[in-house]
């Protein structure tokens, strides 16, 4: 039997929705009724202002409602017993609501651990490295390196330690100095960054794993005598090869941690990866990810990442995504494609467009006092009650909007129109998309608009909301 599904939309979404639904239905085989409420905004409908209203055809089997819609649905659930979806907010991705072939990826297991170094932390303040490894943490980080010093020796790093093993955290201590090694293990740190030729003597005594790193990064096998030094004295250990900047041996640096792996195939491994993050002129997301997918394909199960560099600022939740994604794509043989938007951040994966006759419709149909914003064919469109204005310079707009000599053009609502169309402006540069009242997306880094101002604006006063229904 053919599903009929109920969908719940005000007028004016009324003819973007049923062109949607009408494709959406042939494709995936149900019968559909459309219910148009007496109000102008779909985002305005509330679950029990529907409730009240609602009209459910013979045979219906799902009703799906605005995606705007907020608040208990146990209103609409005492009216019916059917199945409630919440649609999309931009009914434009409707189409992905009956895609029944599309399930939702398992992000969450993962297999490399993040090393998240306190850069000069002999310079900070113990506050200091403590907001700063509670941070850390939060963004992913599995240990938190406390990075020493060449030169002098730390005096303070038996209290950094402790501070931050008080706070419930795994600490490495990034030093070649044994007189720094030696109290930051006293005090609690479970790993050693880094030993070679010069400490290597040393290792035995603290106890913990320790990372080899090579005598000449440029020979594989200066790391010999000091692996077969650890293996004879039973000191765990993981091998970095140490990956280079481009330019100064990059794809040399490569080929070593593939010929580490062949060396030596059954040992643990780790790449540090600041020094193409923190030394490349370009967002740290996708060099993060390429490395970490690398990683994965060669079981190399840490990396050691900084993040002080302003373009490389949140390399260790960028990490955090990258790993799972890898782990993902590795573990299943698949492209890491449509798996996640979370390392997506400068453009969208793709721009749902209304086109020019759908605007002009939209417009057409406006009737209420508020103005309606899109992003569309490189220009921002100003939708309005007998209004249609478009340019690429939002100063333009504003200037084509005053001279129809506006009435409802508070300086509030003013600056609500410039921030809107500062956004709309924004998605034009760079290829987002845009939609009025919410954040762009930036992926990991979004900070969703938690008051949409125009809509909860037509709430303030009774001759408002009569307004909204009329």
């Amino acid at each position: 039997m053919s599903e009929k599904i109920l969908f719940v939309t005000g007028r004016l979404a009324e003819h973007a929705l049923r062109s949607t639904v009408s494709e959406v239905a042939r494709a995936s085989g149900f019968e559909f009724h459309i219910q148009v409420l007496p109000i102008t905004v779909a985002a305005l409908m509330t679950p029990r202002w529907i409730a009240a209203r609602l009209e459910i055809p013979a045979g219906t089997t799902r009703i799906v409602i605005p995606g705007y819609c907020e608040g208990d649905l146990q209103p609409l659930r005492e009216v019916t017993e059917l199945p409630l979806i919440i649609g999309p907010k931009d009914l434009r991705d409707l189409p992905l609501l009956f895609d029944q072939q599309k399930k939702r990826p398992d992000l969450e297991p993962w297999s490399i651990e993040i090393i998240a170094e306190i850069n000069h932390a002999p310079r900070l303040s113990l506050p200091q490295i403590v907001e700063m490894a509670r941070s850390l943490a939060e963004e992913g980080a599995d240990y938190i390196d406390i990075g020493c010093e060449p030169g002098d020796c730390w005096a303070g790093v038996t209290d950094a330690v402790k501070a931050v093993k008080e706070i419930g955290l795994r600490v490495s201590i990034d030093s070649l100095n044994p007189r720094e090694i030696e109290p930051a293990v006293q005090a609690g740190a479970e790993l050693v960054l880094s030993v070679n030729g010069t400490n290597r003597e040393a290792a035995a005594d603290w106890g913990v794993p320790v990372v080899v790193i090579p005598d000449d990064i440029a020979r594989l096998e200066s790391m010999e005598p000091t692996l077969e030094l650890l293996a004879a004295k039973q000191v765990p250990f993981r091998v970095d090869p140490i990956l280079e900047p481009i330019g100064l041996g990059f794809a040399a640096s490569l080929e070593r941690y593939m010929l580490a792996r062949r060396r030596w195939p059954d040992v643990e491994m780790m790449m540090g990866i600041g020094n193409l993050t923190e030394l490349t002129d370009v967002d740290s997301a996708g060099i993060n990810f390429l490395l970490l997918g690398i990683c994965q394909e060669l079981k190399i199960d840490s990396v050691l990442t900084t993040q002080v560099i302003n373009w490389a600022r949140s390399s260790v939740r960028e990490c955090d995504w990258a790993r799972r994604l890898v782990h993902h794509a590795v573990h299943h043989q698949v492209p890491p494609k449509n798996l996640s938007n979370e390392l997506v951040s400068l453009r969208d994966r793709r721009l749902v467009q209304y086109g020019a006759a759908q605007l002009a419709e939209l417009a057409r149909q406006i009737k209420d006092s508020n103005y309606r914003i899109f992003a569309e064919a490189g220009e921002i469109h100003l939708l309005g009650a007998g209004h249609h204005l478009s340019d690429r310079d939002p100063f333009i707009i504003f200037d084509q909007l005053a001279a129809t000599n506006p009435k409802n053009l508070s300086p509030s609502h003013a600056f609500y129109l410039g921030y809107e169309m500062s956004k709309a402006l924004t998605s034009l540069t760079l290829g987002k998309q845009y939609t009025q009242d919410e954040s762009l997306d930036w992926g990991h880094l979004t900070e969703e608009e938690k008051n949409r101002h125009r809509l909860k604006k037509r709430f303030r006063t009774p001759a408002d909301q009569n307004r909204s229904t009329e």
